[in-house]
């Protein structure tokens, strides 16, 4: 619990007002604790950021697109099983990334969508077709673009499209990007942002523990028994540095990039971070943008977009000195 509370109060004064934590594969035992964690910290919460709820990534995974989700936990969506995680889970799990091509996995997106909790691809080797089925059957969004999913294969000399290239063909999948400028270069930030429709972009930290940490050794995942992961460059890298192991940016470091990176407008950026996620999860009416009606959840930065204040719910919770860049 208290781990819960001391990262999302890290990610508050980044910016980062409302947090959906997210899971890694692992077993049920230690699912199931952290539901009762999160619970634990939600009701404990103070000065602190709206812990929304549990965005679950996995069981359900291709083994060929897992990155750096432990093998150890994958499987195929069987009906008994995520039910029992959503009984389990219930009222906090609030999105949910799995593998659409997998056997089962339309029929949950079915229940999920018709249990209010946003399904989303991801860590998928689905074909362009298979991601067409997945959007007609509950799926709504794809998870770190880019990151853990077939693209371009060629089969007997000719080319079939894979979940990458469905993000940007279907119109009714929105995207979200790792946008901590190490993920994704300058070239594909300004890609995504020139041929998806920026209202269907969103940023997404993929943090890990690091964040707010010095570079060296950390766990990915449990602490008990984790992957070892090597945080240099300003990233979370594999072991053997095959590949990265999550991000350590926080909140403001997105949209700066993104402003460095492309043509994007500050409001634009800003939106990708607020307005455009809270509508993929359906909050949109409360969270995401200042206006009658909504929480008053405000960020007060300079132009370097380092935070100075930080108000939940009306109130301060965060205030530094601000300092103008020039």
């Amino acid at each position: 619990m208290d781990a819960i509370i001391r990262a999302a109060k890290t990610h508050m004064q980044y910016g980062a007002t409302s947090i959906l934590p997210t899971t890694l594969t692992s077993s049920k035992e230690e699912l199931f604790c952290l539901f009762d964690q999160f619970r634990q910290a939600k009701k404990s919460m103070q000065n602190g950021p709206n812990l929304l709820g549990l965005h679950l990534e996995g069981p359900y995974f291709s083994y060929l697109q897992r990155g750096a989700q432990d093998p150890r936990y994958l499987k195929k969506p069987q009906k008994e099983n995520y039910m029992r995680i959503l009984e389990l889970g219930d009222g906090i799990i609030k999105r949910w990334s799995i593998a659409p091509e997998l056997e089962g996995a339309l029929e949950m997106g079915r229940l999920l969508r018709n249990n209010g909790v946003v399904c989303s691809a991801g860590h998928t080797d689905a074909t362009y077709e298979q991601m067409v089925q997945a959007a007609e059957n509950g799926f709504t969004h794809i998870t770190q673009l880019y990151s853990g999913m077939s693209t371009i294969v060629r089969k007997g000399g000719f080319r079939y499209a894979g979940a990458l290239e469905a993000g940007f063909l279907i119109d009714s999948m929105s995207v979200e990007i790792i946008a901590d400028g190490k993920h994704l270069p300058e070239s594909l930030l300004r890609y995504v942002c020139k041929f998806k429709p920026r209202d269907q972009i969103c940023l997404v930290t993929d943090s890990m523990r690091a964040s707010g940490m010095p570079e060296g050794e950390y766990l990915l995942g449990s602490l008990r028994n984790g992957t070892p992961t090597i945080v240099e460059d300003g990233v979370a890298k594999m072991p053997d540095r095959s590949g990265f192991a999550g991000s350590v940016a926080t909140a403001n470091q997105l949209v700066r990039s993104m402003l460095q990176c492309t043509d994007l407008s500050i409001v634009e950026a800003v939106r990708m971070l607020t307005e455009n996620p809270a509508r993929v999860m359906n909050i949109a009416d409360k969270k995401g943008s200042l206006n009658i009606g909504r929480d008053a959840d405000v960020i007060l930065f300079n132009d370097d977009i380092s935070v100075s204040l930080v108000m939940i719910s009306g109130r301060t919770t965060v205030e530094q000195e601000y300092k103008a860049f020039i």
